[in-house]
């Protein structure tokens, strides 16, 4: 990886309105208190196309904005081919929304398409989405994207960003 190079992450769901908003705004927060902000850049998609352009669910900022984060500021936008050239990760939130990541890569991706969860070395592999439930979902969702968000940053410091430095 070159140093002047920045690593990228795109945290995928299905809408971009509640799980991939939540993992964006929750590792943006973490990378800026790192300091780690000049070296990563991150994005979040939805594989679906019913809320382009709109804010993250209500439930969603209320929930981030009761643990300090504030996720008015994002926007919903639907991935796209050119995401597989724009970002090294591109992580899902759940199997339906990776096995139509993977029907969208491109055969010369060389970065790393994976789920999301896995980073938190946690019980379970997906991210549930919360939408058609109550607030209590939206605290889940939080408590599984902090731990695997800093999971991934533990591992972007070890493998990527110490790659970097010794360039």
């Amino acid at each position: 990886m070159l140093q002047d190079k920045k690593t990228s992450v795109l945290f995928v769901c299905l809408g971009n309105i509640c799980r991939s908003p939540t993992a964006h705004g929750v590792f943006e927060q973490m990378v800026i208190e790192q300091g780690l902000n000049q070296h990563i850049r991150i994005d979040s998609a939805g594989t679906g196309d019913w809320h382009l352009g709109k804010q993250p669910d209500s439930r969603t900022i209320k929930a981030g904005q009761q643990r300090g984060y504030d996720l008015r500021h994002l926007r919903a936008r639907q991935v796209t081919a050119v995401d597989f050239d724009r970002f090294d990760y591109i992580l899902a939130m759940d199997g339906q929304n990776l096995s139509n990541l993977q029907l969208l890569q491109p055969g010369h991706f060389t970065g790393t398409l994976s789920l999301f969860l896995p980073y938190g070395q946690g019980a379970f592999d997906e991210v549930p989405d919360p939408y058609s439930g109550g607030a209590e979902g939206f605290e889940q969702v939080l408590d599984m994207v902090e731990q695997a968000a800093q999971g991934l940053l533990q591992h972007l410091r070890e493998d990527v960003l110490n790659d970097a430095s010794s360039s």
